[in-house]
């Protein structure tokens, strides 16, 4: 099998590349230096090849995946990995932080998924793997632009799964929780403005992330190998959460929105037109 994985130099994305690796599948992935394209090709020469590539860059992005396309003779598998996560309020944030979250987070892997679909769809076979967050589904104080993005992925997503399925083509959001990845140091960012009214509510997100990095729960080698198992397969699903935490916020989210349609039903059927 052939992957793109985008961001594989380090956190799920090099898990993900060494577990298609050490199963004798050939990968190329984008990694953002020199040195660390270097460390990638290391890895299985041969069959690892590495691709430059700012995310934030719809042109760099899309020769990416041609090159892979290339290099591999053929894609089965694109995984839009790359990403990083903005934290503090909505307010805090300036517009330049989230045109650079969106940019990352949706415009790359839209620009991605643009750029291999029409060998995938000539070829009638693939499959997209977006990799978005139970963020993507429920939100959470002080990492709104972050939920932002992550929502955006998914409902691009989700609906083209539905424009894509006539031609083979599988796609599937992946939802993991917290994992013991550098998330919450390198990949994270908080905002440069402060707002002191937010310290009770907002503020807790970038504590409580820092405080429990390096402790997440989920397993990035059991992340990985969750997303093997379901690559390529004909029952592939286009939502999967992975990790307790993520199942329990998607489901606690999922009821409270149930819970809160109910009591306004009324209101909500109240709105058509009489005849």
């Amino acid at each position: 099998m052939n992957w793109l994985i985008t961001g594989a130099n380090s956190g799920l994305g090099r898990a993900l590349a060494l577990a298609a690796l050490e199963r004798g599948d050939r990968v190329a992935g984008t990694v953002r230096t020199e040195a660390a394209l270097a460390q990638f090709e290391a890895l299985a020469p041969g069959r690892a090849y590495g691709f430059l590539a700012d995310m934030a860059d719809e042109g760099q992005v899309r020769t990416a995946v041609r090159g892979a396309i290339a290099a591999l003779d053929g894609l089965d598998v694109l995984v839009n990995n790359a990403g990083y996560g903005l934290v503090g309020a909505v307010e805090e944030a300036s517009l330049a932080e989230v045109r650079e979250q969106f940019a990352v987070n949706v415009f790359g892997p839209v620009a991605a998924i643009q750029a291999a679909l029409p060998h995938m769809r000539e070829r009638r076979a693939g499959h997209i793997i977006n990799v978005t967050s139970v963020s993507g589904l429920a939100a959470w104080a002080g990492t709104g632009i972050y939920c932002g993005s992550k929502h955006a992925l998914e409902g691009i997503g989700r609906t083209l799964a539905q424009e894509v399925e006539i031609f083979g083509i599988k796609v599937t959001n992946v939802e993991p929780g917290g994992m013991r990845t550098d998330y919450a140091g390198r990949s994270m960012r908080v905002t440069e403005r402060k707002i002191a009214d937010y310290d009770a509510t907002a503020h807790n997100a970038e504590r409580v992330l820092g405080g429990h990095s390096g402790q997440e729960g989920g397993d990035p080698a059991k992340v990985a190998a969750a997303i093997l198992r379901i690559a390529g397969a004909a029952d592939a699903p286009v939502q999967l959460l992975l990790g307790a935490d993520a199942v329990h916020y998607a489901t606690q989210a999922m009821a409270a929105f149930q819970e809160e349609f109910g009591r306004w039903a009324a209101l909500s059927l109240s709105t058509g037109f009489a005849d």
